[in-house]
């Protein structure tokens, strides 16, 4: 067969793998002195924080950490966060940032399944980490770094060494280079899904890459953002966002707590043009005493349950414009997006919340998007009725998932990955979730796995039978409600079992509500779940 006249060879000079380590590199370059991050008083520029990043890097590497390694991070929105998704992936390791709300022995399980050879460790979170270290043998104990961030609660030190002195041990002209592949593993989040144990999901340089470009065109993002740290880097990556606002040579403003009076304060003082986070977000904002509308308008992206229609109204005569987007773990964050059209502006505010409650359309750096029967994997009709499993596929799905191979191949089946959440696609295309057939409860933008709580209560004495659902929230969108049949004989009260589960696992994921009493099942004995959430949803209190 005669070679293609096309066929020409890929050559250094035209193929570079894609990676968002090229972002901070460029910006460092262009625009040096422009203000890179913003915490409290501190200020840094890009040129000064690409500096930072280039030291632990080579102060990683004189550690012996190179290609395929972990390191973890606990830690809120800080400087020190921004840092590690450049400093750790320029050592060519994988970035492991931990959620901060977390219990020790999940932890313990992260850091040992994950295999870190470094934890970084704010030090407001020293106590839960010093737990955890304590749950792994001293052969697998990683080499711990304090971040003695200047605007962290007292603490006790729980490391090897103090974070900046690390970073002082470092080149800042270290030589880093572009991963090899693309395909090398760049982070890794754990995510609870459907069990108790959480499943680790591996993200590429190349999907890092694509959502991070994916987001700036989504959102239209001119150069120069000033985005404003609500969502925690520890979610999805921040849903790409550092290497995002690295791309944009924007400035990154750090919130260690997201509270209504620190996120209009950053605001004023800042000038925040952009930010995201879940809807309770927006109660913070609405709710805040004296809150004025905003001098200039600010773009906020918004995922989980779709804000009320009256909230979505506020925040507009307020001068924010709300983005709804939709995605997972597995999918480096947000994939979908309710791409607005111009027109839908003349509707009123009722069937504009409707058409903004949807998760939409494609991310523009995504390649497919269906919602289909899940045994056929045929599409479902575009009625807005006929419910089916959503399915994506495309450079921005994870690579799979950390030693499980078998949740991967499942998670993969038949060429998409399947999402386990329930849509409806409507006559435009858009889709739109209904529920979720994994029964996670999202709660202020956290997953809570049913059966991990469902775990805990019937470790309880008193307990004989457990099944929890999603109970409606105003503040949180949604909180576990505990369904709880006790022993013969013996008693307990809400206050107790919710006291319980608050001692065996990280708090924001313990029942807000426990209801007394038999259990609805079916004649072969499955959990009605279904009769248990209308009842969930109907209690008064």
């Amino acid at each position: 067969m005669a070679r293609d006249k096309f066929d020409l060879p890929m050559v250094a000079a035209n193929h570079e793998a894609l990676s968002p380590l090229s972002f901070i590199k460029r910006t460092a370059d262009v625009f040096p002195d422009r203000v890179a991050i913003v915490h409290g008083p501190h200020r840094a520029t890009w040129a000064e924080t690409y500096a930072r990043c280039r030291r632990m890097a080579s102060a990683l590497t004189a550690r012996g950490v190179g290609r395929g390694d972990t390191v973890a991070v606990m830690a809120p929105n800080t400087p020190a966060m921004v840092e590690a998704h450049f400093g750790v992936p320029m050592a060519g390791a994988v970035l492991c940032a931990i959620n901060v709300r977390l219990d020790a022995e999940t932890v313990a399980f992260i850091l040992t399944h994950g295999e870190a050879r470094v934890v970084l460790i704010d030090r407001e979170f020293a106590p839960v980490m010093a737990q955890a270290l304590a749950l792994i043998p001293a052969e697998a104990r990683p080499f711990v770094v304090d971040i003695n961030d200047p605007l962290a609660p007292p603490g006790e030190p729980v490391g090897d060494t103090d974070y900046e002195a690390f970073l002082a041990g470092g080149d800042p002209a270290y030589a880093w280079t572009q991963p090899p592949d693309e395909w090398d593993a760049i982070a890794l989040n754990y995510t609870s899904g459907t069990t108790g144990n959480p499943k680790g999901v591996v993200y590429h340089h190349r999907g890092a890459y694509l959502n991070a470009v994916g987001n700036a065109m989504t959102w239209g993002m001119a150069q120069h953002p000033v985005y404003l740290w609500t969502l925690p880097m520890f979610h999805c990556n921040g849903w790409c966002f550092p290497w995002t606002v690295a791309a944009m040579a924007g400035t990154n403003v750090c919130l260690r707590r997201v509270e209504g009076g620190a996120i209009l304060g950053a605001m004023e003082e800042a000038g925040v043009t952009h930010l995201c986070g879940a809807p309770i977000v927006m109660g913070l904002i609405l709710n805040h005493p004296g809150v004025q509308p905003r001098p200039a308008p600010v773009r906020m992206m918004t995922a989980g349950a779709a804000p009320p229609a009256a909230v979505l109204e506020s925040m507009e005569r307020l001068g924010f414009a709300i983005t709804h987007v939709y995605g997972l773990t597995e999918t480096y964050g947000p994939v979908t997006v309710c791409a607005w059209h111009e027109e839908w502006d003349a509707e009123p505010p009722e069937e504009r919340a409707r058409l903004k409650a949807r998760q939409g359309v494609t991310y523009p750096v995504q390649e497919g998007l269906m919602v289909a029967d899940p045994t056929t994997m045929q599409p479902v009709p575009r009625d807005g009725a006929t419910m089916g499993e959503v399915f994506m596929r495309g450079n921005i799905v994870m690579k799979g998932y950390l030693k499980n191979p078998a949740a991967t191949e499942e998670a993969f089946a038949g060429g998409w990955f399947h999402t386990g959440d329930l849509a409806v696609s409507h006559p435009d295309g858009y889709l739109e979730i209904r529920d979720r057939s994994k029964d996670i409860i999202i709660s202020g933008g956290e997953n809570i796995s049913t059966i991990e709580v469902e775990g805990v209560l019937y470790r309880h004495p008193a307990v004989l039978e457990a099944a929890v659902v999603a109970r409606p929230d105003p503040t949180w969108g949604e909180t576990p409600c505990a369904f709880v049949t006790l022993r013969p004989g013996m008693e307990s009260t809400e206050a107790e079992i919710i006291a319980f589960c608050r001692d065996h696992m990280a708090r924001f994921k313990a029942p807000r509500t426990v209801v007394f009493g038999p259990l609805p099942k079916t004649s072969t004995g499955k959990m009605q779940k279904f009769v248990l959430r209308d009842q969930a949803r109907t209690l008064k209190g």
